[in-house]
């Protein structure tokens, strides 16, 4: 847990990813084709402290979707980004946010992620992913995603730069 800690410390940027990272995986479509995902609401509030915190998010997701729009728009998530080709994402993402590899997290879940998973300072995957995520992560959570993922990871970010007791202490 030292080197994740070490890792963790480092953080200006979060970025996530959203099917099988804020939601479980599953897309529930109605008659009229209209989209719904199921969002943690751990997930959110921990989202909430990590901007209060003074640490940004964006989301990288390779659907494009009004319900991700509105769910970011409600934890304070900075940008979200549309796009199969995640690693020319990430490469605007670091110029846009003046940051370093080494200074992201990015949690993701499936091969499409891999390409951003290998940069980061801190990568992290759900215990559903994708093996070949799980081998490139630098720390697999105990909670699935769309079940506190997030905010597992949030948590850790947040002791590991020394906030959490801060945040403790306004409750």
């Amino acid at each position: 847990m030292v080197m994740v800690e070490e890792r963790a410390r480092k953080i200006k940027l979060l970025i996530l990813d959203v099917d099988g990272v804020l939601t479980d995986g599953g897309i529930i479509y109605s008659n009229f084709g209209d989209e719904a995902k199921c969002f943690n609401v751990q997930d959110g509030f921990g989202m909430t402290l990590l901007f209060r915190s003074g640490i940004k998010s964006v989301i990288i997701t390779a659907r494009r979707t009004a319900v991700v729009k509105k769910r970011a728009r409600d934890m304070r998530v900075m940008r979200v980004y549309s796009d199969h080709r995640k690693l020319d994402v990430y490469e605007k993402v670091l110029r846009k946010f003046r940051v370093k590899d080494e200074e992201v997290c990015f949690i993701g879940d499936d091969l499409i992620d891999l390409p951003v998973i290998k940069r980061v300072g801190f990568a992290a995957a759900p215990p559903d992913a994708s093996e070949d995520v799980k081998r490139f992560a630098h720390y697999v959570t105990r909670k699935e995603g769309g079940k506190g993922a997030v905010r597992e990871v949030i948590e850790i970010i947040l002791k590991a730069q020394g906030k959490w007791e801060g945040i403790l202490a306004k409750y």
